[in-house]
């Protein structure tokens, strides 16, 4: 799947992305990852905003440091747009969704947090006031030899009461 999507390429792009999802109906079936980088289901959407290069050759320290920080930076970017739109985000930790630590051996993670949680520690979260919504940025990587990520949610606010705030950096 890495390197196959059409990505937006600026942040409006990303920005817009990130719109069209807020306000697009939810899919009533689970859908594969579109060439846009976009795919969802009932109750969410997903969508990667940009990838890096991928480490199959070169998983170098250097290499990986810099993918990351563009991809930080972009992240930084982004949600100060989102912060001016709609207040400081939520820090959400994504690690419980995993599933690990639940008793009920049943537990299944609602998506989009059980995806976000394969691929991401944390993320940021906005609860959207006008609709019963909130849209989430995370950086997120499937496999270590894999591209890194900057991921945009959306997912219904039932999914959200469960998360619990991530801990604070000391």
């Amino acid at each position: 799947m890495p390197g196959q999507y059409h990505l937006p390429a600026s942040t409006d792009d990303r920005l817009s992305v990130i719109d069209r999802l807020s306000t697009l109906p939810f899919p009533l079936t689970e859908e594969r990852p579109g060439s846009d980088g976009t795919w969802g289901g009932p109750g969410y959407h997903l969508a990667v905003l940009r990838e890096s290069q991928d480490f199959w050759e070169d998983r170098g320290e250097e290499i990986v440091e810099a993918a990351e920080s563009e991809i930080e930076a972009d992240l930084a970017t982004l949600a100060a747009v989102l912060t001016g739109r709609w207040g400081e985000p939520e820090s959400v930790d994504l690690s419980p969704f995993l599933g690990f630590d639940n008793p009920d051996p049943d537990f299944v993670a609602p998506e989009p947090l059980g995806s976000l949680s394969g691929l991401a520690g944390a993320m940021q979260v906005w609860r959207l006031p006008s609709c019963d919504r909130w849209i989430a940025l995370a950086i997120g990587q499937a496999d270590p030899e894999w591209p890194i990520w900057l991921l945009a949610a959306v997912g219904e606010a039932s999914a959200l009461p469960q998360a619990r705030p991530a801990p604070r950096a000391q």
